[in-house]
């Protein structure tokens, strides 16, 4: 006990540092977003220019609305379909649910540029048998493909925690499958479907790797836009999209904790009540 007391001074030390390591980056690209000038040396005065130019450039504006309209529809269809998933391997046998876990388990833990590079040669080979171009539906297929794993892992626990007693309850009462399923499962597992949702969201809005190789030059996500401008020069306009999208992302995962923690203190309660 003395040894980890007289640790813990310069483990703090050790964290702080590792902790200001990785975010002073941001929050220095953060203070020169509101810079008057272009240099992101020497701060001349806080402005709103470059948000203001920001708001004004179409191509910006018009790769903002793709990642936005990407991101919604594919969070709403792996919603979706990681939910029946998950339902469905949960109510499989365990030797059978165990490999099939390990391999939706396999993209979250894959490179991203492994998952891009296989998703373009896909596309490619099928396009040239099918004779599409790879666009706005390749990206968003990509899009659904990549998420719906962590929709199943926000899903699963939930199902897990589900009383048996109540389905069998509602069956015994007349329900049908599909209707306890929508009045009794849904409802129960509503948690762990919202929170998927979000993280799907999350991951989608802040993809690269993989938009780059699925999009081809038939679409053009925001971050795809960043990485373009970033190759000729570096505007100070970027500081201005990676500040609002970094505080897209953080709201985002400040709303997924808060959720899990409520949810944690809410079953915390319900244990000590029985």
């Amino acid at each position: 006990m003395r040894d980890s007391a007289k640790r813990s001074p310069a483990s703090r030390v050790y964290a702080a540092l590792v902790i200001l390591f990785l975010y002073a980056p941001i929050f220095i690209l953060i203070f020169f977003s509101f810079n008057s000038s272009k240099s992101n040396v020497v701060f001349s005065g806080f402005s709103l220019r470059w948000y203001r130019e920001l708001f004004g450039s179409r191509s910006v504006l018009r790769s903002l609305y793709t990642t936005l309209e990407v991101s919604v529809i594919s969070a709403a269809v792996a919603t979706v379909v990681g939910t029946i998933s998950a339902v469905g391997l949960f109510n499989m046998r365990r030797r059978v649910r165990t490999p099939l876990m390990f391999v939706n388990n396999i993209p979250l833990i894959n490179a991203d540029i492994i998952t891009g590079a296989a998703m373009c040669l896909l596309f490619v080979s099928l396009g040239s048998v099918l004779k599409f171009q790879r666009g706005f539906g390749t990206l968003l297929i990509a899009h659904i493909t990549f998420n719906v794993p962590y929709v199943i892992l926000s899903v699963t626990p939930k199902l897990r925690q589900l009383d048996e007693n109540l389905v069998d309850a509602a069956l015994d009462l007349g329900c049908t499958w599909l209707r306890a399923f929508r009045k009794v499962i849904i409802p129960e597992i509503m948690p762990g479907i919202i929170n998927g949702a979000m993280i799907a969201f999350t991951m989608s809005i802040d993809d690269f790797v993989i938009s780059y190789f699925a999009a081809g030059s038939g679409a053009q996500t925001l971050s795809m836009t960043i990485y373009s401008m970033a190759k000729r020069s570096v505007p100070p306009t970027i500081n201005a999209i990676s500040t609002l999208l970094f505080g897209a992302v953080l709201l985002l995962l400040v709303v997924i904790n808060v959720r899990e923690f409520r949810q944690g203190e809410r079953e915390k309660k319900l244990k000590k009540s029985k």
